[in-house]
């Protein structure tokens, strides 16, 4: 399982990724916003190592981070830049945020089964029963 503190390191590291994305358009008119872009881009992948240090299963951290980053960035483009926002568009937010959501359930039901599969074997109860009817 991972550490609490993981989530609010994910969502950190979704911010400053986000961030570097929408700064590179301005960069292009702004030079100096492409520190921006690379400060974000290197502290993300920075706390993203956090976040699987602290216990996040690869497929999770990187599934969260990549959906989310694109549903947001289409999101924030659209409110702050007026970019384009279809309906077709949206339908695929939805689909990533389902994505996104079935990943983490699939995840958490897969660590249950994974301790409940240890747990006989460190409590010592491995084999017992069959000790029993012997």
């Amino acid at each position: 399982m991972p550490h609490a503190g993981a989530w609010g390191v994910l969502a950190a590291t979704i911010a400053l990724e986000v961030t570097a994305t929408l700064s590179l358009d301005a960069a292009q008119r702004h030079p100096w916003l492409y520190a921006v872009v690379v400060v974000g881009y290197a502290g993300s992948f920075v706390l993203l190592s956090q976040v699987l240090r602290m216990g996040m299963p690869l497929g999770v951290a990187y599934g969260i981070w990549g959906a989310t980053g694109v549903a947001l960035t289409a999101v924030l483009a659209w409110a702050l830049f007026g970019d384009p926002l279809t309906p077709t568009m949206l339908t695929g937010i939805g689909l990533i945020a389902a994505g996104v959501l079935l990943v983490e359930v699939g995840s958490q039901r897969a660590a249950r089964r994974a301790e409940a599969s240890v747990a006989p074997i460190v409590r010592g109860d491995a084999g017992t029963a069959g000790e029993a009817s012997a």
